[in-house]
Formats: structure tokens, C-alpha cells, sequence
């Protein structure tokens, strides 16, 4: 697909993927993101993630150094197998984002019977 436009900068997430005979486990960085504007989607073999990163400072004090930027957090994986797009879980805590996708079980194999037309 095409890519947006984008008035402020997009970040990359550091993301670790691991795998296991039961499906995938991807944590991501997001600091400074509010949960509300996560969002994990998956289309097809397709995961995308995105965020968006906004800080403010604590109540009663005032910015006079600052080195944290405010932008998107954007990143996509082609998954390598089919997972159970109903039983993906998604958490956030501190800052890092952590997605359990479980491998679809195949179906089982299943006779089809031929109608006459």
C-alpha cells in the first residue's frame, strides 16, 4: 500500500519477536505513548502496529531541557505463518508493548461431495 503523510516524525519501534511451538511473542517500544492510541492490527500475513507518542510535563513544572521528541510509532511484519487472528492478545506496561499471536490450528481434513449441475 502507499505510505501516509505525516506532519511530524514517524519512529521505528525497537521490537524482539521470539517463536514457539505455540505461536509468536513480540514485545515493542513505545515510551511516552498513551494505551488509547495503540493500535494492532492484522490483515492477512500482515501485522502493523502503531502509536502515537505525546509527553507532557508532570503537573507544576516546566520544561527547560528536553530530549524526548513526540511523533508516530509505526512498524510492520509479514508474519511467516498463519495465526488465530480471534485469540491474539495485546498488553501494554511501562512503555512496552507485548503481542501473544497463537498459530491457527489447520483444519481438519474433510470430505467434499460433488453435486451433479
Amino acid at each position: 500500500g502507499s505510505e501516509p503523510t505525516r506532519s511530524g516524525p514517524v519512529f521505528l519501534p525497537a521490537t524482539n519477536i521470539y517463536e514457539t511451538a505455540e505461536g509468536l511473542l513480540l514485545f515493542a517500544e513505545v515510551p511516552g505513548t498513551d494505551p488509547g492510541s495503540i493500535s494492532v492490527t492484522l490483515d492477512r500475513a500482515v501485522l502493523r502496529l502503531g502509536a502515537r507518542s505525546k509527553m507532557a510535563p508532570p503537573a507544576g513544572y516546566s520544561l527547560i531541557h528536553g530530549e524526548y521528541r513526540h511523533g508516530d510509532y509505526e512498524r510492520a511484519f509479514t508474519l511467516p505463518f498463519e495465526v488465530d487472528a480471534e485469540r491474539i492478545e495485546a498488553t501494554v506496561k511501562d512503555g512496552l508493548l507485548k503481542v501473544m499471536l497463537p498459530k491457527a490450528v489447520p483444519a481438519p481434513a474433510r470430505t467434499i461431495s460433488v453435486k451433479v449441475a
